[in-house]
């Protein structure tokens, strides 16, 4: 009986860390979105801004890219397919431009969250959400006027060109 004792004990011992453990929620996790409002959508001129800086990006490291601009309200305002881009990026582009828009903040933010695995999977059950790096909010006088897409290239590579546009429609 004894043995028996000591042998529950001692598993209480050694699978309560465990436990404990188990049920740490992660720290690491994308800070809230900017509380920054929507104002009026891109205008023309600086979406072709915004597509020729990321063209141009794109041309001087040879990425096939599609780029897809959309206005605050998240509808297209202006695209670029490159020669030998992939047919599925033209999807990708526009998902990621409209999901920074509507998230107001990266796609990366998001695809870093999904990387932590657990509750923060949840964002994949909903409807156009394109949680992969490679969107961002374009951002004029402190309010959110549209959003950028990249997609043909590793996610990382798409955002460099992404985050060239933005700063261009600036």
């Amino acid at each position: 009986m004894r043995q028996f004792i000591l042998g529950a004990i001692a598993a209480l011992v050694i699978s309560a860390p465990l436990s404990a453990m188990a049920q740490t929620p992660a720290t690491v996790v994308a800070p809230p979105p900017p509380r920054l409002p929507y104002g009026l959508g891109i205008s023309m001129e600086a979406a072709k801004k915004a597509l020729a800086a990321a063209e141009a990006e794109a041309r001087k490291n040879n990425w096939a890219v599609a780029i897809a601009i959309v206005d605050s309200s998240g509808k297209l305002a202006a695209f670029s397919k490159m020669d030998n881009t992939p047919h599925g990026s033209v999807d990708f582009a526009i998902g990621k431009a409209v999901t920074a828009n509507n998230f107001k903040r990266p796609t990366k933010a998001l695809q870093d969250n999904i990387a932590l695995g657990g509750v923060h999977m949840r964002i994949l059950g909903q409807p156009g959400v394109t949680p992969l790096e490679g969107g961002v909010p374009i951002i004029a006088d402190e309010k959110i006027i549209g959003a950028i897409g990249v997609s043909g290239v590793m996610s990382n590579q798409d955002a460099e060109v992404a985050m060239a546009g933005a700063a261009a429609a600036q």
